[in-house]
């Protein structure tokens, strides 16, 4: 895994990179100015480590381009895809968990764009900034009604469905219309699959292929395409 270089690295920050996002949507232009003020920016190469589960959660970061991997490491060892976060959203807001390390790791699934704030004026933020808590807390219920939703799917379906749900998940959160269908918009590759349905590589390469040969999805190098989402969605909710 690689590492973030050069956390000093700074762009030119305009208040219009905020304005329209949740947290940010009820501030006027110089309340904007003030948090922008605060923050520091960021690029990361794909396969970047932000930060790492375990580590003191000094920062909290916005993700302006791109999007990020939410990896957990099991008591066993194996690597677990929790869940991927899309451009406009907060991440690593350890503090509003109430946490003091961050309770998982944050990769790069794309080349990415970031802003971060220091931890320390996390208190400040939510009492001064109309919308930033209720917006922030929002997006932490949301999220941990997701991860529900997915011990869920891991509990009671079979694997056919994990995967089908795994594909309907990203294309929603992610997807762009091409030619043959929805493109997942970053980089993909079947061990990544396989980490976010809690089964096998080879499990995850034979149900892509079946689904290949029925016209269900396109997959090619780090890259998959879901050509026909009403049968993906059949599939997903299909008695074993």
């Amino acid at each position: 895994m690689k590492t973030a270089k050069n956390p000093n690295n700074r762009l030119r920050l305009d208040e219009s990179l905020l304005v329209g996002l949740p947290p940010f949507a009820k501030l006027d232009a110089t309340q904007i100015g003030e948090i922008l003020a605060q923050a520091s920016s960021r690029r990361y190469e794909v396969g970047v480590s932000v930060f790492e589960e375990g580590q003191a959660a000094d920062r909290f970061y916005l993700l302006l381009d791109g999007y990020v991997r939410v990896v957990r490491i099991t008591p066993d060892g194996d690597q677990v895809i929790a869940m991927h976060i899309p451009a406009g959203q907060l991440f690593g807001i350890a503090k509003a968990l109430g946490h003091a390390t961050y309770p998982a790791t944050a990769i790069t699934a794309s080349e990415s764009l970031a802003l971060s704030w220091p931890t320390r004026v996390w208190d400040d933020f939510t009492a001064r900034y109309d919308g930033f808590s209720t917006e922030t807390y929002r997006s932490v219920g949301q999220r941990m009604s997701d991860m529900n939703n997915r011990v869920v799917e891991m509990a009671t379906q079979h694997v056919e469905q994990r995967i089908a749900c795994a594909l309907l998940r990203l294309i929603h959160q992610t997807g762009r219309k091409v030619a043959d269908g929805i493109e997942i918009n970053f980089p993909i590759t079947r061990q990544d699959l396989s980490e976010m349905t809690g089964t096998t590589l080879h499990t995850v390469s034979r149900m892509l292929s079946a689904w290949e040969k029925d016209g269900i999805v396109k997959s090619g190098r780090k890259k998959i395409t879901v050509c026909d989402p009403h049968k993906l969605v059949v599939l997903s909710t299909a008695p074993a």
